[in-house]
């Protein structure tokens, strides 16, 4: 069993093919489903989980259309959910449900939430923040990422190819280090 992770993908959301149009070139919502649905399907075994990190789908027309989608993909699936996550994805047979998740994922350390979060617990210990929500445009750091589509390709992700992406951005600069009161002269 492996674990995967994706955000973002938003399923139906016709928006997207404007809003996101270098990463979602497709002539129209069904053709984005089935690009998506099929790079899924290539990647991820029934066994696998899947963590979705908010925002699975949008505006579905058809509640059975999109359980079907959701049924059509291989994987225990579990939801954080994201803005965009409405009463039919929250009625989706999730395994699990959850706001915001503190795991260990292969032995790393991660927080993961729809929201890109500034601190987080275990951030001076090497935990990662990974979050969707922006499509790209908020910048990670070597401890904190965006992992949605339109960031890490369509595909869920496995947790060594986010390693390797985190690898190539900058630093973390510590909210939280350091004493500020003797780093900019003020004293108490």
């Amino acid at each position: 069993m492996s674990t995967f992770l994706t955000a973002d993908c938003h399923f139906f959301h016709g928006a997207m093919l404007k809003f996101c149009p270098d990463t979602r070139p497709y002539a129209n919502i069904s053709e984005m489903n089935d690009a998506m649905a099929s790079a899924w399907r290539k990647v991820v075994k029934p066994n696998d989980e899947v963590i979705v990190v908010g925002d699975f789908a949008h505006r579905a027309d058809d509640p059975k259309e999109l359980k079907r989608l959701f049924d059509s993909l291989p994987g225990e699936k579990h939801l954080i959910v994201g803005n965009h996550d409405g009463p039919d994805t929250l009625a989706l047979p999730w395994k699990t449900i959850n706001q915001m998740a503190f795991l260990s994922i292969d032995s790393q350390r991660v927080v993961l939430c729809h929201y890109a979060l500034r601190s987080w617990p275990g951030i001076r210990r090497g935990a990662w923040m990974l979050y969707g929500h922006h499509h790209g445009r908020l910048p990670g750091n070597s401890q904190s990422m965006d992992i949605g589509v339109d960031v890490m390709g369509l595909a869920p992700v496995r947790l060594n190819q986010i390693k390797q992406r985190l690898a190539q951005l900058p630093p973390l600069l510590d909210p939280e280090g350091g004493n500020d009161f003797e780093n900019d002269g003020v004293k108490p």
